[in-house]
């Protein structure tokens, strides 16, 4: 008897955490066959990437290898991009891979699956502000974290000689203020203080302008008022010149225009605002929102082919409120959990459950200097306002048990044991 086939596309947190646990519990055992296809390979967690793009994380170190990570836990990996979903033949269509000079490395291919999972996450929303895609950074993919660290180190050389300066300070402007907006704020003055610690630079924080700006009435506006307000001190403090109810009509190597016809100049602009899933999945036959999220019933499922299951940040997963699921890596998590079971309920001729998105809390780091957030408590959903080094360690459990989820115990403990003795022997941010 031919195994089942599961096709997942996407090895972001979720996708990873997903075919990892398939490949463990059903390719290990033959009971299906597990693939997991993506454009890039390797992994690194996404809320990380704020991290990536300053400095302070090396994502040579952290990322993981798919092609070594499937051949541990009991998948195959494929490298590709999707390129169109024939719903019939229950087949994807992958992109021809080319490398740098033009050439074909593999030409276009196909993939039969009996069910199929589409795990592609989510980019920054433009809305179609003119001169965004032409001046601004964005931090969706490891590979647009390193552009802007380049591009950062380079500022900061260039301020090193007066006569090359285009502003007094080095300016830094933000669009979005929400966690990846917030946290990269933070690292920036953080990241200035280490590179004039190593002499990379003479410039040190007093001499970094970083200007943040959101269109909503505060910062973090998807999170509690306790916790917004809170970080919003905090950034104050370390001199994050904050605008609020500030919306950005234009966008130009000079900086923002605002809607009340203010310009900000800039010498780094970056946008973290919004978010959408991948315009083509609007473009597979796929029901599909206005940000191209696939609608999923609560069991994951397309609305339109009980074969294909969507979820994290590129599905549309309705709940009982009436609204969708929260793009939050806490949700993809949690999907991951549920579509591990509905898939071994439908290979085992049983009925799915609902997914029911259960709030954990919500954390945000500053860089070394602070962390502030909430836990939520038992099912009366009662917050636990928490911050400083408690927050900090509590932080930094949420990508330990992302490890433990891919790696599993023994592995993640020796990971925490090499990344304490790297602290002692390699530089606190990635310096070339």
């Amino acid at each position: 008897m031919t195994q089942p086939r599961i096709v997942v596309v996407g090895g972001g947190a979720g996708g990873l955490e997903l075919v990892t646990r398939l490949g463990r519990k059903l390719g290990k055992r033959k009971r299906a066959e597990i693939v997991l296809v993506d454009r890039n390979p390797t992994h690194i967690w996404k809320p990380l990437l704020h991290e990536v793009a300053t400095g302070a994380l090396d994502s040579g170190l952290d990322e993981v290898s798919y092609q070594g990570h499937s051949k541990a836990h009991g998948y195959h990996f494929q490298l590709g991009t999707l390129s169109n979903i024939d719903r019939d033949t229950r087949r994807i269509a992958l992109a021809p891979i080319i490398d740098d000079d033009g050439s074909v490395v593999l030409p276009s291919r196909e993939l039969e699956y009996d069910y199929l999972v589409l795990s592609l996450g989510s980019v920054s929303n433009d809305f179609g502000t003119p001169g965004v895609a032409e001046h601004c950074h964005f931090l969706d993919s490891p590979q647009q974290a390193e552009t802007f660290r380049h591009d950062m180190l380079n500022t900061f050389l260039r301020y090193s000689d007066p006569a090359r300066r285009a502003h007094p300070k080095l300016t830094v402007g933000i669009v979005g203020a929400g966690a990846t907006g917030v946290e990269l704020a933070a690292e920036l003055y953080d990241a200035s203080k280490m590179l004039n610690s190593y002499g990379f630079t003479s410039l040190d924080s007093g001499q970094l302008d970083v200007h943040l700006l959101e269109a909503a009435p505060s910062i973090l506006p998807a999170l509690p008022d306790r916790i917004s307000n809170a970080v919003h001190r905090e950034l104050e403090k370390l001199g994050v010149n904050i605008h609020v109810e500030t919306k950005v009509t234009q966008v130009d190597e000079a900086g923002f225009l605002t809607v009340e016809g203010t310009h900000i100049e800039t010498d780094l602009s970056v946008w973290a605002a919004g978010i959408k899933a991948p315009a083509f999945l609007s473009e597979l036959g796929l029901s599909t929102e206005r940000n191209h999220q696939v609608k999923v019933h609560p069991t994951l499922q397309s609305i339109d082919d009980e074969h294909i299951f969507a979820f994290g940040d590129c599905a549309s997963c309705p709940q009982d409120n009436g609204k969708p699921v929260p793009p939050r890596a806490q949700a993809a998590h949690q999907q991951a959990t549920r579509l591990y079971h509905n898939l071994r309920a439908v290979l085992d001729e049983k009925p799915l459950k609902p997914f029911v998105f259960r709030d954990r809390g919500s954390l945000i780091s500053l860089a070394h200097f602070d962390a502030v957030g909430s836990l939520m408590r038992g099912a009366s959903a009662r917050s636990l306002f928490i911050e400083g080094r408690l927050a900090k360690i509590f932080y930094a459990s949420l990508y330990r048990m992302h490890q433990f989820a891919i790696h599993g115990s023994l592995k993640t403990g020796m990971t925490v044991v090499v990344d304490g003795l790297n602290r002692f022997i390699r530089p606190k941010m990635k310096l070339h």
